[in-house]
């Protein structure tokens, strides 16, 4: 008997070790590369080589598209260059003549994937394919992707044109942030009507994980000879966003599944201390006013919890009137040091301003925002 309970005890004090997390951190996938991040902290949930550079095929396409959305003037309608359009692979269906807009062109990129909508995005916005990619580059300097540099905007394969899975983590978390952009790969169908003279067709998603996976929300497809199968999925759950990225992955639909669940099986949205007693001072009026947030959420792994750390950032003078839900200033959380998350402080009363001339003081501390 006592033989018996000593098994049981040491059964029992063993059972965390063996528990769904730890099954899942050995979870197996097919890709040469592969990651999962959650969206907002891009903490890293799972990894596997996410460091090599490697081809990235279609998945380039959330770079091209990024960059189109942030050229603005979606709804111009213009002529496609005849040119650009000439390109192997997958396609929007352009024809020499078409007229379209850059919102259009979105949809041929993020769906069907074509190549020939990257290219006359391209053309659009930067007046040549190899202009638009020194673009590209720049804005992947930009956000930090040491060890991403594109040649195409299509994601065809070329010599230097490579990516790893980490940074195309990182870059579709910033991409997502864009609502248009969200919008778009979230639907799994979008009828438009262009051409000359225009028609309507429907253009459909290629990413079926859209309909295989509950909570998908995205994102982008690819395949090449030399990369092979790639896919970048996204997926919300519980107040949970999560980004998983495979390349070379002959099972990536499986993969991505794998890769997901064992994501939210490691983090929770947890409520945020939202609560500021900071006052703001309004010149001139000898009143102050209080300031609060809105209550929000950030997902976390429970032992960050504890390592979470929060700023208030209010100026000690504003100038002029306030208005009730004016934003003041923020809440600023912060995990081992990087920012993860930025929460609106807005005011809680209006106040008048007195009219008149400010000092010169009043001037030069209004030019520095002291914060509290």
């Amino acid at each position: 008997m006592k033989k018996i309970v000593s098994i049981l005890l040491i059964f029992a004090i063993a059972m965390p070790l063996f528990s769904s997390n730890a099954f899942a951190e050995n979870i197996s996938v097919s890709a040469a590369a592969a990651i999962v991040i959650e969206a907002e902290t891009g903490t890293v949930l799972y990894s596997k080589n996410a460091d090599d550079r490697r081809a990235m095929a279609s998945t380039t396409k959330i770079m091209t598209a990024i960059l189109t959305i942030e050229a603005g003037d979606l709804d111009r309608k213009f002529t496609v260059d005849p040119y650009a359009i000439l390109i192997e692979g997958t396609s929007m269906g352009l024809r020499e003549g078409d007229i379209v807009s850059r919102r259009d062109l979105l949809y041929g990129i993020l769906l069907p994937s074509g190549n020939d909508a990257a290219n006359a995005a391209a053309v659009s916005v930067a007046g040549s394919v190899s202009a638009f990619a020194e673009k590209m580059n720049e804005k992947a300097a930009e956000l930090g992707l040491s060890n991403t540099h594109f040649v195409t905007p299509s994601g065809l394969d070329a010599d230097g044109h490579y990516t790893t899975a980490r940074d195309l983590a990182n870059l579709t978390a910033y991409a997502m942030k864009n609502a248009l952009f969200r919008e778009i790969v979230s639907c799994g169908s979008k009828t438009l009507e262009f051409g000359n003279p225009p028609y309507k067709r429907t253009l459909y998603n290629s990413n079926k994980m859209l309909s295989r996976y509950d909570g998908a929300i995205g994102v982008k497809t690819g395949f090449t000879d030399n990369a092979r199968r790639c896919l970048v999925s996204a997926a919300q759950r519980d107040g949970v966003t999560l980004i998983a990225v495979t390349l070379n992955a002959p099972d990536d639909w499986n993969d991505h599944t794998r890769m997901l669940n064992h994501g939210f099986s490691q983090v929770s949205a947890y409520p945020l201390e939202t609560g500021c007693a900071s006052t703001v001072s309004v010149a001139g009026t000898g009143k102050s006013v209080s300031v609060y947030a809105n209550e929000t959420t950030l997902a976390l792994k429970p032992e960050q919890r504890t390592k979470l750390e929060r700023r208030v950032l209010l100026p000690r003078l504003i100038y002029g009137r306030v208005n009730k839900g004016d934003e003041l200033g923020s809440l600023e959380f912060f995990l081992d040091g990087k920012p993860v998350k930025s929460v609106p402080l807005y005011a809680n009363e209006s106040v008048e301003a007195e009219r008149g001339e400010l000092s010169f003081w009043e001037h030069l501390l209004g030019f520095f925002g002291i914060y509290v």
